[in-house]
């Protein structure tokens, strides 16, 4: 048994896919891996996400210390950045995997509906 944040998983794949599975986390964490982004353009990225859904995915991931959140109040408007944290930089090789595994998914497809 694998206990992560007050969480028991049966097994190391499934705490991984407690952690970052879900509809958006990883549509979130490949954004984030070209580098940190604001809220808004983060937004662009996923135009199908709610606001709300994007939010708190967000905090979940941050929660996890996957991301972090930098406010900044300086000056108006309220401006707020997200980048992968050193742990969540961890996760790129995976991500980077299962990005490849959907292409080939794709192709394969492709080859078999010729």
């Amino acid at each position: 048994m694998y206990e992560f944040k007050g969480k028991e998983y049966p097994c190391c794949t499934s705490l991984t896919m407690g952690i970052i599975g879900g509809k958006w986390k990883t549509v979130i964490l490949f954004h984030l891996i070209k580098g940190t982004l604001r809220y808004n353009q983060l937004r662009k990225e996923m135009p199908t996400v709610t606001e709300r859904t994007l939010s708190l995915q967000l905090k979940t991931l941050e929660h996890d210390g996957i991301i972090q959140r930098k406010v900044y109040t300086s000056k108006p408007p309220l401006r707020v950045e997200y980048s992968l944290t050193k742990f969540g930089q961890t996760l790129i090789p995976v991500l980077s995997a299962i990005a490849d595994w959907g292409d080939f998914v794709l192709q394969d497809q492709a080859k078999h509906n010729q």
